[in-house]
């Protein structure tokens, strides 16, 4: 066997026998389990823009509070999404992912129970930690548990994800209506919480065995396994998806907080500029089961970071000359420039070959992402605050396309944090790592 032969088999990421890598779980449970549990870490958030009005009213939240509702979902998602790695390694990821998502729905339960404006931001943050645990430690989850699947399984969840945006947008009121206030409106989604939490309370009764990968690019084995979840930002790719995460993430924050304000400015009706809202999740549901198998089946994911790029351009561009006319092909696009978030999530998985590794990448990631998104629906409403129009605000959101693709690109490639964590650590075994193109490696 030559060098090159070694280096070869070293640089490939070594994928267990069982697909469901815990022993005794059929994979059919895993799954579903973790599509129950993805359909639950938006609701809190999506329902919640629905009945703020009358939230606001029945509760007495003044302006200011009502402006620290829509910002805590960014913050909380950035600090706990840091905790989550930490807690998983203690604890196991099953333990936490069933504990998160009891915190899901013990949050959106005393929420809606409790007359009491700080009761009810703290439940929320409760909710909010839960959630935040759930982003960082479903991308992991998958690598560990379905590690020659991530693209399908990432396209699973990330569609429940999408539908657990769209379909609380749209029922809270019908059914805050149907049964007396919007505090059954919020209500009904920790009931649906709630189901999705039995299977987890089976699998976090036993943590099962996890294969890791071996061999000198694999940074998950024991020797390295309790590094924090800083230490990934050695890796100039982790910093590539945290932007490329962060700046879609500022587009998708900007968008559901000021596009209905820009097409009713447009002299679009109140009705219509919620329904063209409402067109954004929609697009992303079928991008979020499209996206992720792709994405797995391509040498690296450089084309489809161009197709979302491309798709706002012309959607920010088309607000900016026509805003109310092409409306509903400018919600499109800017839907399908949206599928940047399922993108992130795979390349999460593929740019890593270790569960621990994807963890650790998937907390950071997302905290740096999310701070950088809290920027976004702040500096609009600072911009048009300053203008008095809305041309200047989508400008910025035109120019911030460039980095992002510019991110995108680095983050597309097909390299692999692991390799560039062992080159920082040794040089020389990190050359001999990436001597070999990871595009070679097994299908996923």
């Amino acid at each position: 066997m030559t060098t090159l032969d070694a280096e070869r088999r070293t640089a490939q990421p070594s994928v267990p026998a069982q697909s469901a890598v815990a022993r005794g779980w059929p994979a059919w449970l895993l799954l579903a389990a973790v599509v129950l549990l993805a359909f639950n870490l938006r609701p809190a958030v999506s329902g919640l823009g629905a009945v703020l009005d009358e939230l606001s009213t029945d509760l007495g939240v003044s302006a200011l509070v009502a402006g620290v509702l829509t910002t805590l979902p960014v913050l909380s998602f950035a600090a706990f999404g840091a905790m989550a790695p930490g807690w998983s390694r203690r604890f196991g990821s099953r333990r936490v992912l069933a504990a998160a998502l009891f915190a899901v729905v013990a949050g959106q339960l005393v929420r809606v129970l409790v007359p009491s404006v700080p009761v009810f931001l703290l439940a929320t943050t409760v909710a909010l930690a839960g959630m935040a645990a759930g982003n960082v430690l479903v991308p992991a989850f998958v690598k560990a548990y379905f590690p020659g699947r991530v693209g399908l399984a990432t396209a699973a969840y990330t569609t429940s994800m999408a539908v657990g945006t769209t379909v609380p947008a749209a029922l809270t009121v019908p059914i805050a209506h149907a049964f007396g206030g919007w505090r059954f409106g919020l209500g009904a989604w920790a009931l649906a919480g709630a189901v999705a939490l039995l299977p987890w309370l089976v699998l976090a009764r036993h943590r099962g065995v996890v294969a890791r990968p071996a061999g000198p690019g694999s940074t998950g084995t024991a020797g390295n396994r309790h590094e924090s979840l800083w230490s990934v930002g050695r890796s100039p790719l982790a910093w590539s998806l945290a932007g490329y995460f962060g700046l879609q993430s500022l587009q998708a924050y900007a968008a559901f907080g000021w596009l209905p304000q820009i097409f009713r400015d447009a002299g679009v009706d109140a009705a219509h500029a919620g329904l063209l809202l409402a067109i954004l999740p929609l697009v992303g549901v079928p991008l979020s089961l499209l996206f992720p198998s792709l994405a797995a089946r391509l040498p690296d994911q450089r084309p489809l970071v161009w197709a979302c790029g491309a798709a706002y351009v012309v959607g920010y561009v088309g607000l900016l000359l026509a805003p109310a006319s092409g409306a509903v092909a400018w919600a499109i696009l800017l839907g399908l420039g949206g599928g940047a978030f399922p993108l992130t999530l795979t390349m999460i998985g593929l740019r890593s070959r270790s569960h621990d590794v994807t963890a650790r990448l998937s907390g950071f990631t997302q905290s740096v992402g999310y701070l950088l998104a809290a920027c976004g629906p702040l500096a609009m409403g600072a911009l048009f605050d300053v203008t008095g129009g809305w041309t200047v605000p989508i400008g910025l959101l035109l120019v911030l396309v460039v980095p992002q693709v510019a991110t995108g690109l680095m983050a597309a490639r097909a390299r692999y944090v692991d390799d560039e964590l062992a080159a920082a650590d040794d040089p020389d075994a990190g050359n001999a790592v990436n001597a070999v193109d990871p595009a070679e490696e097994i299908s996923r």
